[in-house]
């Protein structure tokens, strides 16, 4: 994730274990303050979420994610100690002896010999042919490995449902401690996108979006969407797209242009890029920004007639666009800030791509498993988790305290200083 690849001292430090067909899931998140109000309910909510979305696979039908808080939080407030989280697999007593952490006998394995469809490989087989696109193949070589479950199984995109799992918590604590609010939004997928000029989605959209089977807010866009999947259904295929994360209410100042640890937008574009199938990322208008003239592609400053929203810190300070996305120099600038991912369509198609058998070099073609036809809804949910989880750490670095009382009392002393600079009284 990424709490492992950027500072050496984070203030929240995040660590997720197991494999896709294990046990379960498990996920450690500390560093967060005192008091934070949560409960079970608030991640199955988001569990949830994040196995909806129209395309997906036939395992998001009778798989359920069973979700217990083990530890950090006591009567729906979290205790400041490490939060840790358990997602049990409802389909693990199918799968307890081919992923037996312990030696199981040949015999044994023989009589565990169930596959998904007639398609599958049999889950007792060992799988020597990797799947191009997916992390089986230089897994394979980097650690030695035979067969390639030791590889999928843990790089499988299954794991993100502990990582949303923590970024209920993120989301919770931003959402106390400063009003920040997170929306994600699908803008393409496969070969439709939402028009250029169509409305950008805002906190109060986001009951609307839960509910639209590719999460888009434009409704004749959204219908496009449905027929393009349909029609990779039809044709053996999968789509990717790509999706939108919109924080609003972000004050001015997270992050820091002194250390590219530090940058915010380094933070964000990491994190991002951590999520399986994601091979892209653009903050604000950064691509558009690259093709204007240094003239037209920045956001000029100009002292507006209203104060701005107090939680930002802007005071009379308005801009008459946001091409950076909300980020300027590695720090937020008071602006929302925008973040976008390109999701590639789903490796393991049915018509399976060409490869070889590692075990003697002949011509193959890639295993198949149950799949998707597309998983970009999925990742907008998956992408707001990670925007939740870098912007508390941003936050917690600013404020400082060991309960929310104390981290919103820092924040407000913080935010009525610099709206009183920009104020201009």
């Amino acid at each position: 994730m990424f709490c492992e690849m950027w500072q050496d001292e984070l203030m929240l430090e995040c660590v997720t274990a197991g494999e896709s067909h294990g046990a379960a899931l498990v996920a450690v998140l500390s560093g967060l303050p005192a008091g934070i109000e949560i409960t079970t309910d608030t991640l199955t909510k988001a569990l949830e979420q994040r196995r909806r979305g129209y395309g997906r696979g036939t395992r998001q039908k009778f798989e359920q994610d069973v979700v217990t808080i083990l530890s950090g939080l006591r009567h729906g407030k979290t205790l400041g100690s490490p939060v840790a989280v358990e997602i049990k697999n409802t389909e693990w007593p199918k799968w307890q002896t081919v992923m037996s952490p312990d030696p199981v006998s040949r015999r044994a394995l023989l009589r565990d010999a169930g596959r998904g469809d007639a398609r599958e490989v049999a889950r007792n087989q060992k799988l020597t042919k990797p799947r191009p696109g997916h992390a089986d193949f230089a897994g394979m070589m980097k650690y030695g490995f035979t067969d390639a479950r030791n590889v999928l199984e843990r790089s499988s995109a299954r794991e993100t449902a502990a990582r949303v799992a923590l970024g209920a918590f993120a989301q919770a604590f931003l959402d106390q401690v400063a009003g920040i609010r997170i929306v994600s939004h699908v803008t393409s997928l496969g070969p439709v996108s939402v028009p250029l000029r169509a409305p950008v989605p805002r906190p109060e959209d986001v009951d609307y979006l839960d509910r639209d089977p590719v999460r888009c807010l434009d409704p004749q866009t959204s219908e496009q969407m449905v027929q393009a999947i349909d029609q990779a259904q039809h044709t053996g295929d999968t789509l990717g797209g790509v999706i939108q994360v919109i924080a609003y209410g972000v004050p001015v100042g997270l992050g820091s242009h002194v250390s590219r640890d530090r940058r915010l937008d380094a933070r964000l574009a990491g994190a991002l890029v951590s999520i399986q199938a994601v091979k892209g990322v653009e903050i604000g208008a950064a691509f558009l920004q690259a093709s204007l003239p240094g003239s037209k592609a920045h956001d000029p400053l100009y002292r507006g007639d209203q104060p701005a929203e107090a939680n930002t810190g802007l005071g009379m300070v308005v801009r008459p666009s946001n091409l950076a996305g909300g980020i300027e120099g590695g720090m937020s600038n008071g602006n929302p800030i925008v973040i976008s991912a390109a999701v590639k369509p789903i490796s393991t198609v049915p018509h399976a791509l060409p490869t070889l058998d590692v075990a003697d070099g002949s011509p193959a073609t890639g295993l198949h498993q149950r799949s998707d036809t597309t998983a970009v809804v999925p990742a907008a949910f998956i992408a707001q988790a990670e925007v939740a989880l870098v912007l508390a750490d941003a936050l917690l670095e600013k404020t400082g305290g060991d309960s929310v009382a104390e981290c919103s009392r820092n924040l407000w002393a913080y935010l009525d200083e610099v709206t009183q600079r920009n104020t201009f009284s």
